[in-house]
């Protein structure tokens, strides 16, 4: 789903990525987003050790 916003799924993949260390290119490529697109995301909530999709969403969607 490239464009838009990031869905619960997706940043699941990406907690998923990050803990298996695929680099944020790899989880970009799987997700077919742009790299930039999940380094924003990771860095805006939490960084690569501390990531959390569900706390991550619920902020998206407040």
């Amino acid at each position: 789903m490239p464009g838009g916003r990031l869905t619960q799924q997706e940043r699941r993949r990406i907690a998923t990525g990050l803990a298996d260390g695929l680099s944020y290119a790899e989880i970009a490529r799987r997700l077919d987003r742009p790299t930039s697109t999940i380094s924003r995301e990771i860095a805006r909530n939490g960084g690569p050790g501390d990531y959390r999709p569900q706390e991550a969403h619920l902020a998206t969607v407040q």
